[in-house]
């Protein structure tokens, strides 16, 4: 399947300083990639490229085929971004502001219809409001509207859900999938890793100026976690054991004590946990 995100040795200098060191990965039609690293380890400059807003010093990049420094509109249509913040007039109404941008998209591609994307980031009953009126959680709502107005093959999101409540983001979570199961490829920085967790098919740690971890929150916690902690309960006492192979362990302590256990807990290392070690691991090294 040939890839719609293709990053081969990219690599990026700022004056003498080097932000990007050789970033590798692929990325394919549907797939949700959370983009995850410290702070000034890259991740802007590199999805700034992608998008083609900013030049390369080096290495090869293929976005839907295309070289992103020399896209042309056609082939910027097939993009959507969702920045952590979006200028626009706030006297426009929200129904008036997405139907006006919807139409830049008529000639390239079937964008959504108005009513049905407002009603996916859940505005519906603020559709007629103007942007200055919305609520901080209303207006990331409808950052994300403007970002996916033209339906694209290929969406860029940048903290998409700073200001939402539980429910709005539980409401968000629901439509990358829908966009995803629509063959959208999704490409997502945050900071906020149980979201990563949730969301990414693949998880991309950059630290250092370079892709140190590439694969499944349940992938790179199994590489990185050696051991797992068992919590237990027997005649009123608890019990805590970490044991690299807690499936035999568990099975001889069930043997051993059958129904005398209870409230058992195993507990294998999270995405942060597995973060941080990898990010504290290459820090180690690199010094």
């Amino acid at each position: 399947m040939e890839a719609v995100l293709d990053v081969r040795d990219l690599r990026m200098r700022y004056g003498s300083a080097d932000v990007l060191t050789g970033v590798d990965f692929q990325a394919h039609r549907g797939e949700v990639l959370a983009l995850l690293g410290p702070n000034g380890a890259g991740k802007t400059t590199t999805i700034e490229i992608l998008e083609g807003f900013r030049m390369r010093s080096a290495g090869e990049v293929r976005v839907l085929g295309v070289d992103p420094a020399h896209g042309d509109e056609r082939w910027r249509a097939g993009l959507g971004v969702v920045l952590q913040s979006w200028r626009d007039h706030g006297k426009w109404r929200v129904r008036e502001l997405l139907a006006h941008l919807r139409g830049y998209y008529t000639c390239y591609q079937q964008p959504w219809q108005v009513d049905e994307l407002v009603t996916a980031v859940g505005l519906t009953e603020h559709a007629d409001k103007r942007v200055m009126r919305l609520s901080g959680g209303q207006r990331r709502r409808l950052d994300v509207a403007i970002g996916i107005v033209g339906r694209p093959k290929v969406l860029f999101l940048d903290e998409p859900t700073v200001g939402f409540d539980p429910e709005a983001r539980r409401e968000f979570h629901d439509l990358v999938h829908r966009l995803s199961d629509e063959d959208t490829t999704v490409l997502i920085t945050t900071h906020d890793l149980d979201e990563a967790e949730k969301l990414a098919d693949r998880i991309l740690i950059l630290a250092g100026g370079k892709v140190i971890a590439d694969g499944s929150a349940d992938a790179l916690s199994r590489q990185m976690a050696t051991e797992a902690e068992v919590r237990w309960t027997r005649a009123g006492q608890r019990f805590v054991h970490s044991e690299r192979d807690a499936t035999r362990f568990v099975r001889e302590l069930f043997a051993q004590y059958g129904e005398e256990i209870s409230e058992l807990e195993v507990r294998r290392a999270s995405l942060e946990d597995t973060y941080m070690s990898l990010v504290r691991e290459f820090e180690e090294v690199a010094r």
